[in-house]
């Protein structure tokens, strides 16, 4: 089962997770190239959701909470007023100066999403073609300039203007997950994939953990009125990453300038699927009869739903029903996001050491760690709602749902990797767009439910919806959900390819003129050993 390829006095083989674990070809264990880049793309990610999420803090000190309650919220006498403490109320003199419905906080709160899913599918046909690196570094960087326009387009230009703005930032942040797909696709091999996926995609729940409570303190101490600063301060941050990012990375480890021999060495022969080695054109028609492709849309259909239902609407149901204060709000909303983070990293350690432990396969490790990801989730969300006044269980049982949802990151989101390393970040694009055409509906659907009565009966509709789409979506993909690497992606299907003006990788002359070319004969030899072990 193995292909042979001569490229770069090096001989390329397909399936090398055998390779991958082999010492003798490690590089020392010290920050390499690859870390360096897992760093960065960890900041990007961050940097993505504070973007995405400093709206659902900062709308809660936009609008005038007074004046929407006193025209149409619906009291909810179940709990005491003495339940929520003596300060934790709104004070009307700190309202905000917009005065939007619900349903238009939900439409703002969305606006976001509408851009970002449109520039899904098509960064991620450009990056297979182009390269990953620069859009996404590019895109990041229009995002951040235009959250400086944030608080003039509100102020100026009114919910509209605002909608607008929040669009193009959504267009701007569109390549951030299939090019990082792609990018570590180039860069990470197969034993790392765990680990470094929800290293990776944590900073979602990092940026998230920074935002909600930073945003909180600047909405109330900050200056130009204190919202507005939410947007210039991390405007600021995200556009100096972008510069770094644009300036310091690399698509892939040939690209590199600075890479150590052996680093480069271990990545080449650990991945096929580098960007020297050639790749046919994208098999549509066998994709679209996958099942396990199917399993990680649904899954990513589910978790964007939940995610979003909780991390756009969790601000505005801690201060409309459990009645915390602003500051307050943004510390606790970002809790669960908290224990996500940390539980999502643990989780990929523990998943990689499953598979080089040789206990579990890629398929199983990939099915229990989704479900604990969703399933999780999804009972927390259904005790909570049930939970009434006690704002201490509440906040408790979502931060634990929530950090348990960090199971997800070894689990399906890594799993495009595993079913085709060389359209990973095509199959991401489809996955995430649709993923987050059902995220969108979320903050539209819970503020449409919560529509002039934001009761906790009302709440709980919102939490049972998003908890029902987990359990159907995780249930999917246990059935149909596979960690092989899938017929249609097999490098041995491809055109045969233009011989070598070289010799044949197995001829001695080919062996004497890799040593000469720095890459020794006894290198070449381990190597044809292991490829034919694995044949």
């Amino acid at each position: 089962m193995a292909e042979n390829r001569t490229r770069a006095g090096h001989v390329l083989v397909w399936e090398q997770a055998d390779m991958a674990t082999d010492e003798g070809i490690r590089p020392a264990k010290r920050f390499g190239s690859r870390h360096y880049i897992v760093f960065m793309l960890f900041l990007g990610m961050a940097n993505a959701y504070v973007m995405r999420t400093n709206m659902s803090v900062a709308i809660v000190a936009m609008v005038n909470q007074t004046a929407i309650e006193k025209e149409a919220e619906l009291l909810d006498d179940e709990c005491p007023d003495t339940d929520y403490g003596e300060d934790s109320g709104s004070d009307p003199d700190d309202d905000g100066e917009f005065v939007w419905s619900t349903s238009m906080q939900g439409y703002i709160l969305s606006s976001f999403f509408y851009g970002y899913v449109i520039t899904q599918i098509p960064f991620g046909l450009l990056a297979k073609r182009y390269g990953a690196m620069r859009f996404l570094g590019w895109g990041m960087l229009i995002n951040s300039v235009f959250a400086f326009v944030v608080p003039v387009a509100a102020r100026n230009g009114g919910a509209g203007w605002l909608i607008a703005v929040r669009f193009i930032q959504g267009l701007g942040e569109g390549p951030i997950v299939p090019c990082t797909h792609a990018m570590l696709a180039k860069w990470i091999p197969p034993n790392e994939r765990s680990r470094v996926g929800s290293i990776v995609y944590s900073g979602a729940q990092f940026g998230t953990v920074i935002s909600m409570p930073l945003s909180g303190l600047l909405a109330d101490h900050g200056f130009d009125g204190g919202w507005p600063s939410i947007f210039y301060v991390f405007g600021i941050i995200g556009t100096v990453w972008s510069v770094a990012f644009l300036l310091t990375c690399h698509e892939d480890p040939v690209s590199h300038p600075s890479i150590r021999e052996d680093e480069k060495k271990y990545i080449q022969q650990s991945l096929w699927g580098n960007a020297s080695v050639h790749i046919p054109p994208i098999p549509w028609t066998s994709i679209a009869k996958s099942l396990p492709f199917y399993a990680i849309l649904l899954a990513h259909l589910g978790q964007n739903y939940g995610y979003e239902t909780l991390m756009t609407e969790l601000p505005t149901y801690m201060k409309q029903v459990l009645r915390f204060s602003i500051k307050t709000n943004g510390v606790l909303s970002a809790l669960p996001y908290l224990a996500m983070w940390l539980f999502s990293i643990v989780v990929g350690w523990v998943a990689d050491w499953m598979l080089t432990s040789g206990r579990v396969n890629h398929t199983w490790t990939r099915k229990i760690s989704n479900s604990i990801g969703q399933y999780g989730p999804a009972i927390a969300l259904i005790v909570a709602s049930y939970t009434g006044c006690s704002r201490a269980l509440t906040v408790a049982i979502l931060t634990i749902g929530v950090g348990l949802n960090g199971g997800i990151y070894a689990g399906f989101k890594i799993n495009h990797l595993d079913l085709t390393p060389r359209y990973a970040g095509v199959l991401m694009a489809f996955t995430n767009c649709s993923a987050n055409l059902a995220g969108l509906l979320a903050p539209i659907a819970a503020g449409n439910i919560i529509e002039g009565k934001p009761t906790i009966a009302q709440w709980r509709i919102v939490f049972v919806i998003a908890a029902c789409v987990y359990i159907f979506t995780a249930t999917f993909y246990n059935i149909f959900a596979s960690g092989q690497r899938q017929p249609w992606d097999n490098p041995e299907n491809d055109e045969p390819q233009k011989p070598s003006i070289e010799a044949p990788a197995y001829a001695p002359s080919t062996i004497a003129g890799q040593a000469s070319n720095g890459t020794t004969a006894s290198d070449t030899l381990t190597h044809r050993t292991v490829n034919e072990q694995q044949s």
